[in-house]
């Protein structure tokens, strides 16, 4: 049978006071030695390129004065922009529920679209033109249109003369 490796009570305080004593033995050699407690060793200066050195900087540097009343602070004004016209491609819907999705042509992105927003009879797999708005689980396909497609027979065509 094997002792059992307990340690007793007396043992453990032992131990807590000698790590009390020696915490309190660094403390003070820490404040005996007074290593980085002055000023000037704590601080740092930054030069004319950013960079953080610990030599202040000569007096002779060149000083370039700035006007406050020259500094301009605004927004560059919007110019007009034309509205983009944006071609998709319906890939489902689902016209008992009332919505569906469509797949941006000149990209990879999917827009959901609601029945509520689309302005002609539309099917999957029509090609539409819509515009986008935020909502409220990202953009969302609005004025949905079905793009005309001009077919050869509805061309007119000019009588000779």
């Amino acid at each position: 049978m094997a002792k059992s490796m307990t340690v007793g009570k007396r043992e453990n305080e032992k131990k807590r006071l000698a790590k009390r004593e020696e915490k309190q033995k660094r403390k003070e050699d820490r404040k005996s030695s007074n290593r980085g407690s002055s000023l000037d060793d704590m601080i740092a200066y930054v030069d004319e390129n950013g960079m953080i050195t610990s030599t202040p900087p000569a007096n002779n540097t060149k000083r370039e004065e700035i006007n406050a009343e020259e500094i301009i602070i605004a927004t560059p004004k919007k110019g007009k922009e034309e509205p983009v016209i944006l071609r998709g491609r319906v890939e489902f819907f689902n016209t008992s529920k009332g919505y569906g999705f469509i797949k941006d042509l000149s990209g990879v992105e999917k827009y959901f679209f609601h029945v509520n927003n689309v302005v002609t009879a539309i099917s999957e797999n029509d090609i539409v033109t819509f515009d986008l708005e935020r909502g409220q689980k990202g953009m969302n396909a609005i004025n949905i249109c079905l793009e005309n497609k001009l077919k050869p027979e509805d061309t007119v065509k000019a009588d000779p003369v």
